[in-house]
C-alpha cells in the first residue's frame, strides 16, 4: 500500500509500482484441473476473479488436488480505494505490564493468587493456542502466564466439553477463563463460543462469573458482544497481552488495583 506518511489517508494496494491497485487471492473451486480439463479450471478461476472485481485477472498457479478439487493463485488489479480514516479495529486500550509488574499488581489487589482456567472445548484438539499462553514455555520470546508467579493456571487440555469447564471452572473458582479456538468449519469456533458464555451466565450470578476470554486465528475482535465474551484475541496475540489485560479487567471490576 501507499505510504500514509505522503499526507494521504486515501490508499491503493501495491503490487509492481506504488498505486497500481494490483493484489493477489488465492482459493480452491470443485473442478477437476488435470489434463485437459486444466484449461477449463483456470477459466473459471478468472471469472470468478472477475466477478471479485480483478481486472485483468491472471491466473499465475494453479494445482489439482486429486479429481474433484484445484487451488489457485490470481494476480489482478482492483480499483478499490481504503481510507484509513474509517478503519475500525479494537485497540488494546490497557497498559502492558511487564511480569513482575502484573504480579505485583495481582498481589495488592488480592492478596492471594489469580486463578486461570483454560481449554479447547468441542471437538477441537488443536492445543497450540493455548499452550503458546498457559505454559511456561510462552510464545514470542515471551513466558506463558504460568511463569506468573501471582497467577494459579489450570490447562485442561483439548475436547472440553463446555460443562466440564464449567464444572472444573466453579471448583478452581476461575477468576478468568481462557478458551482457544481453531476448528472453524461450519463456524464451529462461534458455535461453542456462544454455547460455552450461555453455560456460563446460566451456571453463575452476573456479578460473580469469570471473565470470559477467547482466542483463535479466524475470530473477529469486534464481536465480543456478540458471542457473550469479555474479549476476544486473535493470531500473533502474546502471553504478556492477556495477563496485562485480565489485571486490568480485574481492576475495572474493584477486585484489583
Amino acid at each position: 500500500m501507499n505510504s500514509p506518511a505522503s499526507g494521504s489517508s486515501v490508499v491503493r494496494p501495491y503490487g509492481d509500482t506504488t498505486g497500481d491497485g494490483m493484489v493477489q487471492v488465492s482459493f480452491t473451486l470443485p473442478v477437476d484441473g488435470r489434463g485437459e480439463r486444466a484449461k477449463r479450471a483456470e477459466g473459471a478461476a478468472a471469472q470468478l476473479a472477475r466477478k471479485m472485481g480483478l481486472e485483468p485477472a491472471l491466473v499465475v498457479h494453479a494445482k489439482p488436488m486429486g479429481p474433484d478439487f484445484t487451488f489457485f493463485v490470481v494476480y489482478g488489479r482492483v480499483h478499490h480505494l481504503v481510507n484509513l480514516d474509517e478503519v475500525e479495529v479494537v485497540e488494546r486500550d490497557y497498559p502492558l505490564l511487564s511480569p513482575p509488574e502484573a504480579n505485583a499488581a495481582i498481589k495488592r489487589a488480592l492478596r492471594r493468587r489469580l486463578t486461570v482456567v483454560g481449554a479447547c472445548i468441542g471437538t477441537d484438539a488443536h492445543t497450540v493456542g493455548i499452550d503458546a499462553i498457559l505454559n511456561i514455555k510462552g510464545f514470542a520470546g515471551e513466558k506463558g502466564l504460568e511463569y506468573y508467579r501471582e497467577l494459579k493456571v489450570v490447562n485442561l487440555g483439548a475436547q472440553v466439553s463446555v460443562p466440564q469447564l464449567v464444572e472444573r471452572a466453579r471448583a478452581e473458582k476461575a477468576d478468568a477463563v481462557l478458551v482457544s479456538q481453531v476448528v472453524t468449519q461450519r463456524d464451529a469456533h462461534l458455535l461453542n463460543t456462544r454455547e460455552m458464555s450461555a453455560a456460563f451466565r446460566e451456571a453463575y450470578p452476573a456479578d460473580r462469573r469469570p471473565l470470559l476470554v477467547v482466542g483463535g486465528p479466524r475470530f473477529d475482535e469486534s464481536m465480543a458482544a456478540d458471542l457473550g465474551v469479555d474479549r476476544i484475541f486473535v493470531r500473533g496475540t502474546t502471553p504478556a497481552e492477556v495477563a496485562s489485560y485480565l489485571v486490568h479487567r480485574l481492576a475495572a471490576k474493584g477486585v484489583a488495583a
